[in-house]
């Protein structure tokens, strides 16, 4: 396993994992699940945020320091299964700024295809928290790594449910310095390119398309 990635194995995320698999799982079931495993992959990718400054407060008691966040990262969606996570992020992160990246592999040119790029002004620089809840054959997440770099970035975590072992192979070929975030890493994918035992379609289930 590379050094940057990061497989959160806690008994809650087993249990949660169990439902999101779960084919009879409904969709808003399947939404609220998204959000609660979300928060925990964010909460573990700020574990070593630096950027802190400090603040004096009054408590109820008395007048005390206290720690603020400063310079917090962007945080972005691969739509549109990546919006799914997205609510979740922003309430671990309400002050954090957002950015869409509308991509997708079309099967027949087998290759990505970018429909929408939107970027706060001040992203230069800044982290980013990359949110895409399924990670396959990797194409996606490497294309908008791409664009983001291009954008002239900071450090890139990606939040990610499942990725599959040879995406995770590809994308450290194209970008070691990335780091990734997941519950699961799926050794199997099948010929439609669908992880294995995975849980569908993000997108769908999410959002009850086809």
């Amino acid at each position: 396993m590379n050094k940057n990635t990061f497989v959160i194995n806690h008994p809650l995320l087993k249990h949660k994992l169990g439902y999101l698999r779960d084919r009879t799982t409904y969709s808003h079931e399947f939404r609220e699940l998204v959000k609660e495993v979300s928060k925990i992959l964010v909460y573990e990718a700020m574990k070593d945020w630096v950027h802190l400054e400090e603040v004096q407060i009054e408590t109820p008691i008395t007048s005390a320091k206290a720690e603020r966040i400063v310079n917090p990262p962007v945080v972005v969606s691969i739509m549109r299964a990546g919006n799914g996570m997205l609510d979740a992020a922003l309430s671990m992160l309400p002050f954090a700024s957002t950015g869409f990246i509308g991509i997708y592999r079309d099967k027949f040119i087998h290759n990505t295809v970018e429909y929408y790029f939107k970027m706060p002004h001040d992203v230069k620089g800044k982290e980013i928290l990359l949110c895409d809840p399924l990670i396959a054959t990797a194409d996606t997440i490497l294309a908008a790594i791409d664009r983001l770099k291009a954008y002239g970035v900071g450090r890139i975590k990606v939040i990610s449910i499942l990725v599959s072992a040879s995406g995770l192979e590809k994308i450290y070929h194209y970008h070691p310095d990335v780091e990734l975030y997941t519950i699961n890493v799926e050794n199997e994918m099948n010929e439609m390119g669908y992880l294995v035992p995975g849980l569908g379609d993000a997108g769908d289930r999410l959002f009850q398309t086809r």
